[in-house]
Parts: structure tokens; C-alpha cells; sequence
């Protein structure tokens, strides 16, 4: 079956409804904690669910530089298995039984508005339907709980199509659906929002509520008013408020004699491409009795390529470096000073909440290229603490998880993480 006859198959939410899926309830075995995961990348997400408790017992991806960079992390394992190669060549007999839970970031490529935007049908975006292909193979095996990551422009892509035909098509699995959207900027000072569908076989145990949450924004609200799709509200609680700087804390702090800081004639060049408003601005900043760091993007404005710099202490969205134009640069200000470099892998990793990710001996551009389309890992622990373990273990939804930033500044809570993740420990800021 093809996906559009897939799509146009499916049963309406009254059939859903009265349909019995054959599938293991929470009452038949304990589950496993186990967890597959899908488009794995360099392994952010399982760091993320391990730190709440989850065991990430596969994982899959298609690129070897990536596979690289996990095996290099995860060092001399015997009880995982990564399988690289194309999720249309995955087969469901692959998998540990009694798995708990699935996890796919499938590619963005054409949902993001930097792509093609020609969404579920596009060569890199439909590997969904092999993960679904997957969850209906694996039958009465099938997982407890998944959850689906991608960019925020997945809701609005084509039209708002292919998310209905993404549901429709987990509603057919027999997964009721949420969707919450989270920026990683409420945990790192990078600006990062992503979408998170959670699919749950059984919502017994999951206290509903209506009530407005910061993370389902009015924009999802056709979502969950749509009468054909099987959708549910869990209650959360307060996420984090989003940081309002953090980066010139977490930017390393070279040495004026580290060869990474461009020389005077690409700093001038830079410089020059500045339009009046970016150079008042950082006019002000270099001028300054302090410090401070902003991150720079390069675009083409009026066909002539310019230089901006972010106005606040946020870092942009991180992407893979394709194209030249999608890496950020990092300009130091102060002391009537400016100083400008190309972002190292290290701001990458910390911006992504890993700075204890090894990357000894790794190229930048690979470094850039893993950490580029990942998933930000404070973000992930967020989710599973509050919302996947629980699920996943059968207890009530809505408690609160203590976390370090509960009693601190946006400033001095990304300072505290930083210390603690970074293999330097205190260090961190000093570096």
C-alpha cells in the first residue's frame, strides 16, 4: 500500500473509536524502560533520556560521519546496537522486545522554511512513513509511548496537511497524539523551537486539562480542534521561562593570540558589510566598560552579501553548515574593542545543553554538521522527566520535576548547568 492509499484508508474517529487494537496493555507486563531510536544522529536524545532514567537500547541513522561522532561518544558499548543505514532497509525483527518507547527525529529538509517545503512527500521529510511502516510491522510488540521531533514548520506544512496526515496516520496505530511546542532557549541561551508530538497507546493514567499552556501556543489549536483526529491535552507543568541571555557566559574566551580570531583584513571586511543600524549597535557594545558577546549570521540582502548581528545575548538557531551562509560567527565587544571568529565546537555542544560531548579529534565542519540538526538535550530531559516516564510507567502526568534553574536568574541558571555538564566542570566559564 502506497502512503496515499495509507492516508486515504484510514478509519474515521468514530471507527477509530470502537476499533480494538491488538496491542500489550500496561497490564500484561512490566515494560522495559528500553528505548529505539529513530534518525539518531550523534546521540543527543539519548543522552537526554538517559538522564531521566530511559535506556536507549537502539539507535538508527543513515550518515557515517554522524555514526562516527555517536561511537566516538558512546565509547566500548556491548548492549547497543546502531544501525546504520537507510530506514527504508530497517526492519521491525531488528529490535530488542519490549521496547517502552520509540523516538524518531526524522529530517526537517522539507518542512523547514529554509527548505523545499515540500513536506511528507519530499525525499528527506518522508522517511516518517517508514517509521510508522515500522510501528505497524512490529504489531502487537508495538511501544507504550513514542514521540516525534521536528521543526515548528511542521504544523503549517502544506497547509497544515501533512500534520493531519501524520496523526491520522499514529491514530491508525492506535496512538492518541499531543503536541507541544518547545524552545530550547527556556534551558540554553540558543534560539531553537521544535515540535514534539508524544503518541500514547493508553491515556488512562494521563490527567487532561484544557486549560492554555505556554507550550501548546494558539497556533496548535486546529490541531486539537480537528473532530477526525484522536488527540489528547496531558497536564504539564510550568516549563522554564525563556532565557534572555546566557551566551557571552557560555562563549569561550580565547586568547587574543588564538589564530581563530579573523585576521585584520577579514575583520575589517566584516566590519564594512555592517548596515548603519548594525553598526550603531554594536557601536554601543564595543564602547562598552564590559565584555559581551553576540553571535553574527551572514545574509544576502539587495543581492550583496551583509553581515547582522543579534541585538540580545541569545545565540541563533544552530544549523548545518551547507550553504556557508548558515554559520554563525562570534564577535567579541568591549574596551573599544571588537573581535570576530567563526563559533567553535565546543559553543556548539554547549549550546545544544551536551558540553561534555567528546569532540577531541573531531573537524569543526563535522562537529557542525552533528550538532547542526540535533535535538537540544535539557529539552529532551524536560519532556521524558515530566512527561515520557511517567507515561511510560504508568504513573499520573502533572508532577512538578525539580530542576536546577527553579530558584535562579535566566543568567546565573545557564551558568550553573554550564558548570555542571561541562567535562571542565567549574571551568567553564573561565575557558
Amino acid at each position: 500500500m502506497t502512503n496515499a492509499d495509507s492516508i486515504a484508508s484510514r478509519p474515521s474517529k468514530r471507527e477509530k473509536e470502537t476499533h480494538s487494537v491488538e496491542v500489550a496493555g500496561p497490564g500484561s507486563h512490566r515494560l522495559d524502560r528500553r528505548v529505539a531510536e529513530f534518525f539518531a544522529g550523534i546521540g543527543l536524545v539519548r543522552i537526554g533520556l538517559e538522564q531521566a532514567g530511559l535506556s536507549v537500547s537502539w539507535s538508527n541513522d543513515i550518515e557515517p560521519a554522524k555514526e562516527q561522532m555517536y561511537r566516538h561518544h558512546f565509547a566500548n558499548e556491548s548492549d547497543h546496537t546502531f544501525a546504520l543505514k537507510d530506514v527504508g532497509s530497517v526492519s521491525a525483527s531488528e529490535f530488542p522486545q519490549r521496547l517502552a518507547m520509540a523516538w524518531a527525529s526524522f529530517p526537517c529538509t522539507d518542512l523547514s522554511l529554509a527548505g523545499g517545503r515540500t513536506g511528507l512527500n519530499g525525499t528527506s521529510s518522508s522517511t516518517f512513513w517508514h517509521f510508522t511502516r515500522i510501528l505497524s510491522d512490529l504489531g502487537t510488540e508495538r511501544p507504550q509511548v513514542i514521540a516525534v521531533e521536528n521543526v515548528t514548520g511542521f504544523a503549517t506544512s502544506g497547509g497544515g496537511a501533512d500534520m493531519t496526515g501524520a496523526i491520522s496516520e499514529l491514530n491508525a496505530l492506535g496512538y492518541s497524539i499531543d503536541v507541544i511546542a518547545v524552545d530550547a532557549r527556556r534551558f540554553v541561551p540558543q534560539s531553537r523551537p521544535r515540535l514534539f508530538l508524544v503518541g500514547a497507546l493508553d491515556t488512562t493514567q494521563i490527567v487532561m486539562s484544557n486549560q492554555p499552556h505556554d507550550l501548546r501556543p494558539s497556533w496548535l489549536d486546529t490541531i486539537f480542534n480537528d473532530p477526525n483526529l484522536i488527540t489528547h491535552r496531558a497536564a504539564l507543568p510550568e516549563a522554564p521561562p525563556e532565557m534572555k541571555s546566557g551566551f557571552s557566559a557560555l562563549a569561550q574566551k580565547l586568547p587574543s593570540s588564538d589564530d581563530r580570531w579573523w585576521t585584520a583584513e577579514r575583520h575589517d571586511a566584516f566590519v564594512d558589510s555592517l548596515s548603519p543600524l548594525q553598526s550603531a549597535r554594536i557601536g554601543l557594545l564595543q564602547a562598552a566598560r564590559k565584555i559581551s558577546y553576540r553571535t553574527a549570521y551572514r545574509r544576502m540582502r539587495n543581492g550583496k552579501a551583509m553581515w547582522e548581528v543579534r541585538a540580545d545575548d541569545i545565540a541563533g538557531c544552530l544549523r548545518t553548515p551547507r550553504g556557508g551562509s548558515s554559520k554563525q560567527a562570534v564577535v567579541k565587544l568591549g574596551f573599544g574593542k571588537i573581535r570576530v571568529r567563526w563559533m567553535t565546537g565546543k559553543e556548539y555542544a554547549r549550546l545544544m545543553g551536551a558540553g561534555a560531548y567528546r569532540i577531541d579529534g573531531l573537524r569543526d565542519s563535522q562537529i557542525q554538521f552533528g550538532f547542526g540538526d540535533a535535538v537540544c538535550v535539557p529539552v529532551v530531559r524536560w519532556i521524558a522527566d515530566n512527561y515520557l516516564v511517567p507515561l511510560i510507567d504508568g504513573q499520573p502526568l502533572a508532577r512538578s520535576v525539580a530542576t536546577e534553574s527553579t530558584d535562579t536568574s535566566s543568567s546565573d541558571r545557564f551558568e550553573i548547568r554550564a558548570a555542571l555538564d561541562d567535562e571542565n566542570g567549574a571551568a567553564v566559564l573561565a575557558s
